[in-house]
């Protein structure tokens, strides 16, 4: 599916998409390589979200850096970490990532 086509099944289930990283230092691709980052303002975003139920991250790098910066206010929100969607943490069985993602589906009806 092309990009542009993902983010029209994201908007169509009212499903908003945002790095917690704003900018990091990284050597290739893997996120367990982030060094230094700079985090986007997430508890400003979840902050301006009043009617916001789910906060979701792709990620246990996400999900450590995302926790900490939303500090107390994700403690009024239902939070959901995510196994890496990424085909590079392949140690996780495809079975197991797709048990935890649909976890979702409860929150898109």
């Amino acid at each position: 599916m092309e990009y542009a086509a993902r983010l029209q099944v994201l908007l169509a289930h009212r499903i908003g998409l945002w790095d917690v990283v704003a900018e990091a230092k990284r050597e290739g691709s893997l996120d367990s390589k982030i060094r230094d980052h700079a985090g986007n303002d997430l508890a400003g975003l979840i902050a301006s979200l009043p009617e916001l139920a789910l906060i979701a991250f792709n990620g246990g790098t996400a999900s450590r850096i995302g926790v900490k910066a939303l500090g107390d206010i994700g403690d009024r929100h239902t939070i959901l970490k995510l196994p890496s969607s990424s085909p590079a943490y392949a140690a996780v069985p495809y079975a197991q990532k797709l048990a935890a993602w649909q976890a979702l589906r409860e929150w898109l009806s």
